[in-house]
Parts: C-alpha cells; structure tokens; sequence
C-alpha cells in the first residue's frame, strides 16, 4: 500500500511541536526587581540592593518596576529582647495551663473527689513540673556564671598584660551573659507560679470545702514554750 507523504509530514510536525513544547512551558518570567528602603542614622535610605549591615534593620520592600509596596520586615531582634519574649511565651503558656486547671477542677469538685486527699492530686503534676523548673534554672544559672566568670577572668588578664581580647572571647562574653540574664528571668518567673499555684491550691480546698459543708482544719495549737531555767 502506497505511504501517505502528507500523513507522515503532518506527523513529523505534531512529533516536533510536542517535543518542542515542555522546554517552551518551563520558560518563566524572571522574578520581578526589588527596591528596599530603610532607616539609617535617621535618614531614609532606599536601593536595589540591600547592605549587609542593613539585613536586621527594619524595612519596606518594593516591587521596581510599578513602585508597589510587596513586604514590610520588622528588625531582627536583640538576644535581649528575644529573652523577654521567651519569658512572656512561658508566661502565657503557664498562665494558659492555669486557666485549664481551674476550669476543670471547678467542674469536678463534688462528683470526682471524696476527700480533701483525692483533690491535691490534681495539682501533684503541675506542682512537680514547677519546682523542676526552678531546680533546673538554678543550676543553668549556677553553671552560666561559673562560665561568665572564666571568660571575665580570661579577658582582664589580657587587657592587664597589654595583649587584645580576641573577638571570639567578647562575643562568648556576650552571648553568656543574654544567657544567664534569661535564666535568671526564668527562674524568678517559675518561683512566682510556685508561689500563685500554693494560693490556688488553697482557694480550691476552700471552695470544696464550702460546697461540702466541711468546716477548715484548725491550725496547730503552737507548742508549749520551755520551762525557764531553774523552773519547774
């Protein structure tokens, strides 16, 4: 049977369009061009580039070729600062846990619990976990100074016998001091959730006790004072 030259050349070409086509579709635009401005010595500074001492400061992001405003980046912040936030996510975080805690035991008291006893318990988990908190803070802060002290101590005896202090010691310096601020700012923020749970604790076993109708254990009567010398 004689060949179709036509069939075979419409073929060819469709063979060639669909080879063609994938390298054609995987061309993309290049992204568009960017302008930064930012603050510097409180002079606005704007420029297609951006510094390298420029990278942590705050800045507006542009598109080049409209003149939109694509991004807004807030500043890098300081380890300082970045502490303060972690003390404040623990905050919330405990305070969160708290909020919990009450509600549930609101909810509970005189269905779950037979005895003043049963309704410590609840508070057994979050009572440990505060107080290994504390213990834990003081030893990183027990640690942190021992370190910061060698570092001090490494740094003046070079300043004393006239030689620099090499880079790396000041900023290990720097770094363990935003450290040991850190832990110390945790570890007065856990002793005063030990010092708010011993309150709720309290405010709890008050409140069953009311809707139980149980009356307060009596305090101790204090112990008898010692006979004087030379008394009876």
């Amino acid at each position: 049977m004689p060949m179709n030259p036509y069939r075979h050349a419409a073929g060819f070409a469709l063979l060639a369009l669909a080879a063609g086509f994938p390298a054609h579709a995987q061309k993309q635009a290049p992204p568009a061009k960017k302008l930064y401005c930012w603050d510097e010595k409180g002079t606005r500074v704007c420029g297609d580039a951006l510094p390298a001492d420029a990278v942590n400061r705050a800045r507006e992001e542009f598109n080049a070729r409209t003149g939109t405003r694509t991004a807004e980046v807030q500043r890098a912040l300081t380890s300082e600062e970045l502490a303060a936030a972690a003390v404040d996510a623990e905050r919330k975080r405990a305070d969160a846990a708290a909020a919990e805690t009450r509600r549930r035991t609101e909810q509970a008291l005189l269905t779950s619990y037979a005895s003043e006893d049963e309704l410590r318990r609840v508070f057994t988990d979050r009572t440990g976990i505060v107080e290994n908190n504390i213990e834990t803070a003081r030893f990183n802060i027990a640690s942190l100074r021992d370190g910061l002290v060698t570092l001090l101590q490494t740094a003046a005896e070079r300043e004393l016998s006239g030689k620099p202090v090499p880079p790396k010691i000041d900023a290990d310096i720097r770094t363990r001091h935003a450290e040991l601020q850190q832990q110390l700012r945790l570890q007065t923020e856990y002793q005063r959730q030990r010092v708010e749970l011993d309150g709720e604790i309290e405010h709890i076993l008050q409140r069953y006790r009311e809707l139980k109708g149980i009356a307060a254990p009596a305090a101790a009567a204090p112990a008898p004072e010692a006979n004087p010398p030379g008394q009876q």
